[in-house]
């Protein structure tokens, strides 16, 4: 579908559902195609999230006594005892 800038202004909520719906919406100026209306499909990221998770917590128990860790002895596993990274 073929719609004029100016007359989209006016339909734009129904531009915007058909785009949605998989129509192709092109808005033109002055007869001449200027902008496409195109959905935006989302990854799903969940599989990365889980896998990043699983790595995370297999760590954990890699290492004895991480588990356990806080905000507050962090540091001790962090740097040494000099102050430097470990």
């Amino acid at each position: 579908m073929h719609i004029s800038v100016s007359d989209a202004k006016a339909q734009l909520t129904d531009l915007v559902r058909r785009a949605e719906a998989g129509d192709e919406v092109i808005l033109t100026r002055r007869g001449a195609p200027a902008a496409k209306l195109v959905p935006i499909v989302a990854d799903d990221v969940r599989p990365q999230r889980r896998q990043a998770l699983d790595s995370f917590f297999g760590a954990l128990k890699a290492h004895p006594g991480l588990e356990d860790m806080t905000g507050a002895n962090m540091a001790d596993f962090l740097y040494d005892e000099s102050g430097l990274p470990a």
